[in-house]
């Protein structure tokens, strides 16, 4: 497989899309809302976890595959997919403990670990781009 980091991760973040997903259904089913999130809170909540899941993933993948292609450190690699995935799986928890009236910091905490990443894959690309392809 040319792009294995890629696929590991979109696999794996693909599951906890189905995992956000029924979360979503369950409570359209428990609400009886069809459509947008009505006037229940939680429905807002479980909608922006998923949402921000699908906000976030496609590019960072996208920029994982670029990198792989380019023929990227694999570990290097693997350690900010790795990274990308653990906040992707807190920012669930932390929106719950948000809605619970615990604080923001686990939500914080994950959305700076995905910038983060996703500006440690921009900058690398924009590196390769200048300093492999148009300096050789």
């Amino acid at each position: 497989m040319t792009v294995p980091v890629t696929a590991m991760t979109a696999a794996i973040l693909t599951l906890l899309f189905i995992f956000l997903s029924f979360q979503v259904v369950k409570q359209r089913v428990r609400t009886e809302t069809s459509f947008g999130a009505g006037n229940d809170e939680h429905m807002d909540m479980v909608r922006g976890c998923q949402s921000n899941l699908i906000e976030y993933t496609p590019i960072t993948l996208i920029m994982l595959a670029l990198l792989e292609l380019s023929s990227a450190h694999h570990l290097s690699l693997m350690v900010l997919a790795v990274i990308f995935m653990i906040a992707r799986f807190l920012h669930p928890f932390g929106m719950h403990q948000h809605q619970a009236g615990k604080g923001l910091r686990l939500r914080q905490i994950a959305m700076l670990m995905t910038w983060l990443v996703m500006a440690a894959l921009a900058l690398w690309t924009i590196y390769i781009c200048v300093t492999v392809n148009l300096l050789s």
